[in-house]
């Protein structure tokens, strides 16, 4: 057996390339949540991928694009403050690119920065043909000297055994920062929050989705009389507007209805067992520019 390799990687790219969805192929488990939307990450989340011979602790960390708030200020920060922190730094683009865009030669300028070791992964190859797939390669090529440039498909799991092999490559020998069991930094608290926020992102109208945040008030765990173990979970939707809140009850309270049962089912597979999820939503008109907020999607 040879040495054990262990180090940390940042997952970069635009906002909406398809990060989440291979961090979550990659650990085979739902770290990330992922929604049809831009900016769906916000805060730097970090997954585990265990094996006998390697740890790979990735960061997922928030989709860059042109910050209008002090919220998305910081998460741009985030993502680029990583790069000092760490290892490898993987790049996703999307193969349907016909060049380097803004928000890419952004990123590619502090890959350049950076000096790091980094991969080009090119996600959703399957909208493509494969001489595009070919020029886009080569437009890139001649802008850094990538260690690897993959072409993947995050959403069918394809191509991620040949990244993490990359990866393994490319990381020094090191000690295990996290036990075999853990697969992400996030506590079940957090990834609910997260949970619920996803399902209102697949539910609402693009007018409403980056003016919520969620938070789970109460997170209590008890055995029914019959000996089953449930959970309670109390947790607010907050909002921008009251023409918003409107917007997420629905009608009747459909809406609301739908986000908290599809969420319940998913925070039910997560921690095994009944969940008794209430949600509220209010109205904070400004917490996009509250430092007690925006503090929490800080790098940690």
């Amino acid at each position: 057996m040879g040495e054990f390799k262990s180090g940390f990687v940042s997952l970069v790219g635009r906002t909406n390339v398809g990060k989440s969805t291979l961090l979550n192929a990659l650990v085979k488990e739902k770290v990330a949540i992922t929604a049809n939307k831009v900016q769906t990450t916000r805060t730097a989340i970090k997954a585990i991928l265990n094996d006998e011979n390697y740890q790979i602790i990735i960061t997922d960390t928030p989709g860059i694009h042109k910050p209008k708030t002090k919220l998305s200020k910081t998460m741009v920060e985030t993502a680029f403050n990583m790069f000092a922190e760490v290892d490898v730094i993987v790049f996703l683009i999307e193969a349907t690119s016909k060049e380097i865009g803004r928000g890419d030669r952004r990123i590619l300028d502090k890959i350049i920065e950076s000096k790091k070791p980094c991969i080009l992964v090119i996600n959703k190859i399957d909208l493509v043909k494969k001489q595009e797939l070919l020029n886009l390669i080569n437009i890139y090529s001649k802008e850094y000297n990538f260690k690897a440039i993959l072409p993947i498909s995050a959403e069918k799991k394809s191509g991620t055994d040949d990244l993490i092999k990359e990866l393994v490559n490319l990381l020094p020998e090191g000690p295990k920062y996290y036990s075999d069991d853990e697969y992400t930094d996030q506590t079940v608290k957090q990834i609910s929050e997260e949970i619920i926020r996803e399902k209102a992102l697949l539910f609402l109208q693009d007018e409403v989705p980056h003016g919520i945040y969620v938070e789970i008030e109460s997170f209590k765990e008890r055995t029914t009389t019959k000996g089953e173990e449930i959970h309670d979970i109390d947790a607010t939707i907050y909002c921008l507007r009251e023409s918003h809140k409107g917007i997420i009850i629905g009608k009747g309270g459909n809406l609301l209805k739908k986000i908290a049962s599809f969420a319940r089912k998913d925070i039910e597979e997560m921690l095994g067992t009944k969940v008794n999820l209430k949600v509220w939503v209010k109205v904070k008109e400004d917490w996009q520019e509250k430092d007690n907020i925006v503090n929490k999607f800080k790098l940690k």
